[in-house]
This record gives C-alpha cells, sequence and structure tokens, in this order.
C-alpha cells in the first residue's frame, strides 16, 4: 500500500459521511438477526482497529474502555466474550454520541501510531483492517436498507448507490475449454480465501454479458416460477413456502403492478434495471425455468474481462470451500474467512455498494443461499 496514512483516513471517513443522513433513532436498529445496527458497525470497525493494532504493537495504548471488546466483538472467539449476534440491538448504550468519540480516540491514537517506522506484520494487519471495515461500510446499506424496507414509511437515505439501467443487448460470450489459474497472483492486497493459486479444467461454455433484468424476472414470476416446485431445490422450495415467498426482497404489489422499496423511495419497479435482492435458491430457479444455469466461481473468473459487471453480486453454482494449500493465519485473524467454508456458497464481481478498489476478480464474496438483504443478482450460463 503506498499511503498507509491517507488510506486509513479516507477509509475511517468515508464511513462517517456514509453515515450522515442517519437520525439518532436509527443507529440502534436490529430488526432481525442478521442486520447490525449501524452504531454497532462504527464501533466494531473501531474495536478491530484498537484490538489488533494498537493493543499488539503499542505498548502505550490505553484501551477506551474495557467493556467494549465484549460489546464489539463479531465472531472471534480467540479475541474473548462478546455479546450474542440476536441481541446487537439491545444496546442503547453506549450512545450514538459515545461510539463517534470512540471512533475519533482510536482515530487520534492510530494517526500517531502510523508516524512510526511499524513492522511488516502490523502493517499488514492495517490493510486487512481497511479492507475489513470497507467490508462493513458496504453492510451498512444492506441493514439499513433492510432497516428502512421494513418500515411503513419506507424513508430516504440520502446516497450515490444507484442501479443503473442495462442498455446493452443481451449476447452469450463463448468460453473456450482449457486448463486455467485460478485464484489471487500479483503483489496487491487480498484475503487469504483467494490465495492458493492452482489449476483447474473449464469445459466450452457460453455466458451472458448482462444481469438479468427486473422485467426478465417478472416474467419469471407470471409464468408461475415461485409456484412450480420442478424448479428450485428441494431445500429452497421449503424455505419459500415456509416464508410465503413469491418476489424479490423489497417486492410490493399495488394495484397488480410491481412496486419496491429503494434508499431513494418506494417507487413502480424500474424494468431495465437488474434484479436485485435475490438469494441463490431464486437465481437456481430462474435459471432452471430459462433453461439454463448459474456459472460456477471458476467459469465466472476465466469470464470476468469479458462481463459487464460491478452493479451486483453475481450468484455462482460454486459451494465456499478453501482452494489448494489453503491454511489459516494463527490467532483470532484466522477466523477472517476460513471458519465460514461450509454451507455457503460464493458470489463473485462487485456491486454498486462495494467501495472503490475494494473489489477483484479473484474476489470471493460468500453468504448462505438463503440471504436476500445483500445486493445480490443473477447472470445466466450455458
Amino acid at each position: 500500500m503506498t499511503n498507509i496514512k491517507d488510506a486509513y483516513l479516507n477509509t475511517r471517513n468515508k464511513f462517517t459521511d456514509i453515515c450522515k443522513g442517519l437520525k439518532t433513532e436509527d443507529y440502534s436498529v436490529q430488526p432481525t438477526e442478521f442486520v447490525s445496527p449501524p452504531k454497532w458497525h462504527l464501533a466494531h470497525t473501531t474495536w478491530f482497529f484498537e484490538q489488533f493494532v494498537l493493543k499488539e504493537f503499542s505498548p502505550e495504548y490505553t484501551v477506551y474502555n474495557d467493556d467494549f471488546a465484549y460489546l464489539f466483538n463479531s465472531y472471534y472467539n480467540n479475541a474473548g466474550e462478546r455479546v450474542l449476534r440476536p441481541n446487537r440491538g439491545l444496546m442503547t448504550r453506549p450512545t450514538v454520541d459515545e461510539v463517534y468519540t470512540y471512533r475519533n480516540y482510536v482515530d487520534n491514537k492510530m494517526i500517531a501510531f502510523l508516524d512510526n517506522n511499524l513492522p511488516k506484520e502490523a502493517l499488514e494487519i492495517i490493510e486487512l483492517g481497511i479492507n475489513h471495515e470497507q467490508q462493513h461500510q458496504e453492510l451498512f446499506y444492506y441493514d439499513i436498507k433492510y432497516i428502512f424496507g421494513n418500515q411503513p414509511t419506507f424513508p430516504t437515505l440520502e446516497n450515490n448507490i444507484a442501479l443503473k439501467n442495462i442498455t446493452q443487448k443481451q449476447e452469450f460470450i463463448c468460453i473456450k475449454e482449457g486448463v486455467y489459474q485460478i485464484g489471487y497472483n500479483s503483489s496487491g492486497f487480498s484475503f487469504d480465501n483467494e490465495l492458493g493459486v492452482h489449476k483447474t479444467y473449464i469445459h466450452n461454455f457460453k455466458i451472458s454479458n448482462n444481469l438479468t433484468t427486473n422485467a426478465e424476472y417478472i416474467a419469471f414470476i407470471e409464468a408461475g416460477g415461485y409456484t412450480n416446485f420442478n424448479l428450485w431445490h428441494a431445500e429452497g422450495w421449503d424455505y419459500i413456502t415456509k416464508n410465503e415467498i413469491a418476489a424479490p426482497l423489497y417486492w410490493h404489489k399495488v394495484k397488480d403492478v410491481w412496486h419496491y422499496y429503494t434508499l431513494d423511495g418506494f417507487k413502480p419497479v424500474e424494468p431495465n434495471k437488474p434484479v436485485t435482492h435475490i438469494s441463490m435458491y431464486e437465481a437456481y430457479a430462474y435459471a432452471e425455468w430459462k433453461q439454463m444455469r448459474l456459472p460456477t466461481e471458476f467459469e465466472w473468473e476465466v469470464a470476468a474481462e469479458y462481463l459487464n459487471y460491478g452493479q451486483l453480486w453475481e450468484w455462482t453454482n460454486s459451494a465456499y470451500l478453501p482452494y489448494p494449500n489453503f491454511s489459516k493465519a494463527p490467532g483470532a485473524l484466522g477466523e477472517y474467512n476460513g471458519k465460514f467454508m461450509i454451507n455457503q456458497h460464493v458470489l463473485r464481481g462487485a456491486s454498486i455498494a462495494t467501495q472503490e478498489n475494494h473489489s477483484r476478480k479473484t474476489y470471493r464474496n460468500f453468504f448462505q443461499p438463503d440471504m436476500r438483504w445483500l445486493f445480490s443478482g443473477i447472470r445466466l450460463a450455458q
């Protein structure tokens, strides 16, 4: 990283900037287990730098508040006990003001710390912390949209992450069979789950140059896609039946017209924008209906240079598993990715909420197949 202090400050300031449209009451809400309150995100990303940088490498550092490690640790068992995830929204204290005071305290200590001649290990953890905070900035958009999108009046939030219309004619790009190299093999930052460069054999396949649009997905709904069990995995069918799902998340039919909630408000569904807030189950069923399929993550990586991507994370048909020779780092930071390599599917690309320069063609995002609150979409292969 060329200037780590600038990168640190830019990232930290970005988070406070995107929260400027919030009211105090917005910061502590947790409507469901997988949504974290904005206040928690702001404090957790601060705790990361305090816990793994300042406490480890700055002997003179004084912890801001001993309780914060318990309140704002996420899933790092090696770092100690923590509040359970479903209970994050129960915390009215510390207040929003104190969380911002905490951020300022840690930032001031970090700025002074960054003026030192730092060891390589510290620099690597700081770079990881910056990328970690960028992930939480994207999660913030998922979470605040869920918080607002489940309120009766559908509040708006000032933002610059609107989806764009798909204007290019759909074509299918032919990729020739062969042995291809997969994984990150450069000198910049990557997460550990991208490492383990290896070769894989890819058969001939075709992949769409475009994401699936709302209009195309409405055709699937109107053709009975949500009522035809033949299109669905058994688990997916059980999930949509149990939860009475018949359209993407945030979609509502008003006077026979599909509407959806966006951070810009509640409006009629825009036909030429890519369909989003789709679970892997729904993406698979749609592909079945089209008599096509989802690409594997390896096919996606091989084809990435030919694709129009960056609007939405794209579901692949690949389980989230370790690459050859994958190994976890020792201690708490080894819990970052490896322990989640079960019962999750890989998504590739980036989304409108992904921070600049955060993603790359080898980036492996991953979620459980029923998750819909993320900015996810569909790209077909055949």
